[in-house]
């Protein structure tokens, strides 16, 4: 401190230090002149401290100008808090890491398919985990994939993979690496410090600066100490400097032995260790009361300098003791509190079905559906296609449903979208020949209207269905039942006054429409041609809209079909509909399609589809029994089989060394006699009788040749019988090994049996579970994945489909965004949870939610997306981190239903190109009347559906009336018994359905 304002200092500006004394300022300017100073970029030596550090700051300059880019923040968080101690080794171990990975913004050269080698900017990066088989092994190494923006192409894209993409040579080398790692990173002065990234850096990317505990001075030196002193066995001696001598480190003992049981005998060494841990906590708490720290006199840039002067090196100065370092953490975590990646990769983009998206422009422009209406439409497709069978239809993809939501034409009848309503409208009520009694509750219709409908029907049915009596009060114990029925009449009495004060704002013709003629009454004569549908709906609609819950949907879809300004008649109701707006569609299905669950055939075939589960359970636990027994005897029999072989193998290698001593043989004398003996009695006979015989005058020729051919003939003999008698014992065994191993075989095929029907039987299993859809899973900012056909279908729709051939039922795997309350509790954090989620990740949930998704975000449980590509189901897979509990979870599912997933996408887009071909090579003919132009739509898709079921089962459509039978009474009874007696029927006498049966897709 200066006490004097009008003293003389002097000031050096390149380092901004002040001196009160004329000779130290002297000094320090002869020192800085010292020609002993490095340049540590360039370099160069033999500088000056004010020309070293001219260059330092022309030479960082450079460095960061020719560095890329889109390489500092990755490559700088790959630095940070390491610990190799020389700079060449860590130049060596960064640029290793990155000489084959690249980065978005990245400018890269491509290697296409022909040869030819383009420029371009990496746009997006891909990564693809490793797959391994169920035995280990490596199915597919981990790889990258990279969108490439083309400099010369700006409308095209390159999709290449790492063997197809470099980096120019320039830019990216060890003495640049260098270089650039020495401008941005530093290391105190002691052995093991970790390297850091300066701090302006730091804070502009966003890199976590808070050194580890573990990897601070105090600690390293604490731990050292405690490791000599174990060494040492001397845990008396106070570690100078570091322990008081009151606190000491705790000696650490082994638990003693003891005659408890095993668990309390953990709990101890568990609370020994534990209190260990502590007093050692404790320990390293107290130590460092002093601090060494030399004043800094070099500020700013002088930071760059390093002299070759060893007197002056900077000692770092030391802050407050630190705790001990915690302990690793175990892996899996909530999900957020994983430490995100910074490695350039983000979940694959979506696509959008709505024309209008989240963010970004990649939904289907001109389509004309709303986000808010992919929901209800999904929702309403798994609906018709779980319970295709009580609605009498064919299975349809999901494409087509679009397709068939979107035709509009007064000529031509789309049949799966007619087939669909009238379908759902007559499980509501039922025909006149069983009773017409309605299977739903609705609102009271307003009196008027109810007194002209019963003088319209004249029977009590409608009256008793429309309006339930009231139930009398009784003084017994209220159920959930009778309170609902007691709420009803209030319920009413609401929709009533509401309806009153908006009765004078008349919007509609619905009343009018429904004068001559009752919905019930039409709906209960199944009358659905020429508009007879569409004017049920118009009065199921209108009774509807009495209710709070549906009244504003139904008001306005009400407000086109039945319009002020045209006639109410049937003719208009046909017509409107006909040109109603895909979003006024769909709002309109997904109300009767709701209405449905309510019904009694609906909830009777869940019972009957959960009764058929429990049945399938218990078969499959008999299967896995037998399987279970199976695999037992095929292990002993192995194991037999083992032994047999292991006592077989020398034989069958040296039979003779066996024989010799086993095999024995009955000899003339009728005693037994070994082998080995009988031939060394006949040899000796044979010596003796030549030893005998008197000396011959002349020896015949080739005598000797003649007795060692006897010779042989005799040994020939003999191992031709102990071969014949080793044969005997060996063919016996190889017999019993022969059995095991026809045994074994036999084991085997029955296990896969066992195997295959345990399979089948989970099919069954899947397609039974029909009463909600199950989520995928959901993944680290609360998004739930879905895949539709998972439960409650086949994969492919019904086999016996008119749209069989598409093989493939929906074929996308769809996104949904986080619901209220998970966005409001984890992602948009306030207070203290947020500034706490900033100072452990540098940026806030949101921040980081825009930075690893990417572009296409959801953010409400109303926005969907969706991948329709098998490539972008290994990208999601290999973007999932497996150290968060959801996507661990999520990881596991994706993997399980991979192969489904990409094999039916895949079929997905051979039936969308197949019928894109079709339509372009098909020549379009128009026809014109007096107003408008109609295109020929035999070229869609949705037309190509047929109700194949219907004709089968009811013999007509269900948009046409009941054909009368010609058939006599016997023949149609005869018939009847030869078409019963082979279905297939459960316990209650009931034929089964799509889940009783098997399927082989």
């Amino acid at each position: 401190m200066i006490e004097d304002d009008n003293a003389d200092v002097w000031f050096i500006n390149q380092t901004e230090e002040i001196f009160t004394s004329y000779e130290e300022y002297l000094q320090r300017m002869d020192f800085y002149k010292q020609r002993r100073f490095i340049c540590e970029i360039t370099g160069h030596s033999g500088l000056t401290f004010f020309e070293a550090l001219k260059s330092e700051m022309d030479g960082s300059k450079d460095v960061d100008r020719s560095f890329p880019e889109a390489l500092k923040e990755p490559v700088l968080r790959k630095i940070q808090f390491s610990t190799i101690s020389r700079i060449d080794s860590l130049v060596d171990y960064v640029f290793d890491e990155f000489k084959q990975d690249f980065y978005p913004g990245e400018n890269v050269t491509v290697s296409v398919g022909n040869g030819t080698r383009l420029n371009g900017i990496v746009r997006e990066k891909t990564r693809f985990a490793e797959i391994r088989s169920p035995d280990g092994n490596i199915e597919r190494r981990g790889f990258s994939r990279y969108f490439v923006a083309l400099t010369n192409r700006p409308q095209q894209e390159a999709l290449v993979d790492d063997e197809h993409i470099v980096r120019d040579r320039k830019s990216f080398t060890k003495q640049i690496l260098r270089s650039f790692i020495k401008n941005t990173v530093t290391r105190e002065a002691w052995t093991g410090a970790p390297w850091l990234v300066k701090e302006y850096l730091a804070k502009k990317l966003r890199i976590e600066t808070e050194v580890p505990p573990h990897l601070k001075q105090e600690s390293k030196l604490a731990e050292k100490k405690a490791q000599l002193a174990h060494k040492k066995g001397d845990h008396d001696v106070a570690l100078p400097n570091l322990v008081s001598p009151q606190s000491r480190l705790p000696e650490l003992k082994p638990a003693t032995k003891s005659h408890k049981s095993k668990h309390v005998q953990q709990q101890q060494l568990a609370k020994t260790k534990q209190q260990q841990f502590l007093e050692y906590q404790q320990a390293l708490s107290g130590q460092h009361n002093h601090q060494q720290s030399l004043p800094s006199h070099i500020n700013g840039q002088a930071q760059f300098i390093h002299s070759n002067f060893h007197g002056f090196a900077p000692i770092a100065a030391k802050g407050a003791p630190q705790a001990f370092p915690q302990l690793p953490v175990k892996y899996p975590i909530e999900d957020l509190e994983v430490p995100p990646a910074h490695d350039g990769v983000h979940r694959p983009s979506l696509q959008f079905l709505s024309q209008d998206t989240p963010k970004g422009d990649r939904g289907t422009a001109g389509n004309g559906i709303l986000m808010a209406s992919v929901g209800p439409m999904l929702e309403t497709w798994d609906t018709l296609n779980v319970y295709c069978e009580e609605f009498i239809l064919d299975s349809f993809t999901f494409d087509d449903f679009v397709q068939a939501l979107q035709f509009s034409s007064e000529d031509v009848d789309c049949d799966l979208f007619v087939e669909i309503h009238c379908a759902v409208l007559k499980i509501l009520v039922e025909e006149d020949s069983k009773g017409g009694k309605i299977r739903v509750n609705l609102p009271d219709m307003p009196e008027d209207d109810e007194s002209d409908e019963e003088e319209s029907t004249g029977d009590e049915r409608s009256s008793a269905s429309l309006s339930p009596p009231p139930q009398p009060k009784t003084g017994g114990r209220a159920t959930r039942s009778s309170l609902a029925q007691s709420e009803i009449p209030e319920t009413n009495g609401v929709t009533h006054s509401s309806r009153s004060t908006t009765a004078e704002a008349k919007t509609h013709r619905a009343t009018e429409m429904l004068a001559e003629y009752a919905w019930v009454d039409r709906l209960r004569k199944r009358d659905f041609q020429n508009g007879g549908w569409e004017t049920i709906m118009v009065g199921l609609l209108y009774q509807l809209s009495l209710k709070m819950q549906y009244e504003n949907t139904c008001e306005e879809i009400l407000a086109v079909l039945a319009p002020i300004d045209q006639p109410p008649t049937q003719e208009t109701a046909r017509q409107q509909y006909a040109g109603l707006d895909v979003n006024l569609r769909i709002k309109a299905l997904q109300i009767i399609c709701l209405l449905t669950v309510e019904t009694k055939t609906v909830r009777g075939y869940i019972e009957e589809c959960n009764e058929e589960m429990t049945n399938i359970r218990k078969e499959k636990i008999e299967w896995q029994r037998n399987r279970k027994t199976l695999v037992e005897d095929l292990r002993l029999l192995d194991e037999e089989r083992r032994v047999l072989q292991s006592a077989l193998a020398p034989q069958s290698s040296e039979p003779e060394a066996e024989t010799n001593g086993d095999i024995e043989m009955t000899g003339t004398n009728g005693k037994v006699a070994s082998p080995i003996r009988q031939i060394s009695e006949e040899e000796e006979e044979e010596e003796e009788g030549e030893a005998e015989a008197p000396p011959k005058g002349r020896s015949l020729r080739r005598g000797d040749d003649r007795a060692s051919e006897r010779k042989r003939k005799r040994e020939e003999e003999q191992d031709k019988r102990l071969k014949a008698e080793s044969t005997v014992k060996l063919s016996k065994e190889a017999k019993i090994l022969k059995r095991v191993v026809n045994q074994i075989e036999e084991k085997k095929v029955k296990i896969k049996e066992c195997e295959d029907e345990i399979a089948s039987l989970d099919e069954d299993l899947r397609q039974s579970d029909c009463p909600r859809t199950r989520c995928l899973g959901k993944d680290r900012f609360w998004n739930r994945y879905w895949w539709f056909e998972r439960n409650g279908m086949p994969y492919a729709g019904l086999p016996n489909s008119s749209t069989a051939d598409a093989a493939y039922a929906n074929g996308c795997l769809w996104v949904q965004g986080p619901d209220d309350l998970e966005r409001e509790g984890f992602i948009d954090l306030q207070g203290d949870d947020e500034r706490r989620y900033i100072k452990a990740f540098q940026m806030t949930v949101s921040e980081r939610k825009k930075l690893e998704e990417g572009s296409t975000s959801l953010f409400t449980a109303r926005q969907w997306g969706f991948y329709e590509e098998p490539d972008s189901v290994d990208m999601l897979i290999g973007w999932l981190d497996v150290r968060g509990n959801r996507e661990l979870k999520l990881r596991k599912e994706l993997q399980a239903q991979r192969e489904n997933i990409m094999t039916h996408m895949r079929n997905r887009g051979e039936y969308l190109t197949r019928n894109e071909k079709k339509s372009s090579e098909e020549p379009m003919t128009r026809m014109s009347t007096r107003t408008k132009t109609y295109v020929d739509h035999t070229s869609h898709r949705c037309l190509a559906w047929r109700n194949t079921t219907a004709l089968e089962e009811i013999g007509h459509l269900h948009s046409e009336q009941a054909r009368p039978k010609k058939a006599r009474k016997t023949e149609a009874k005869a018939d009847v018994g030869r078409v019963t007696r082979g279905v297939a029927r459960n316990r209650q006498g009931k034929q089964l359905k799509r889940q009783g049966t098997r399927y082989n897709f």
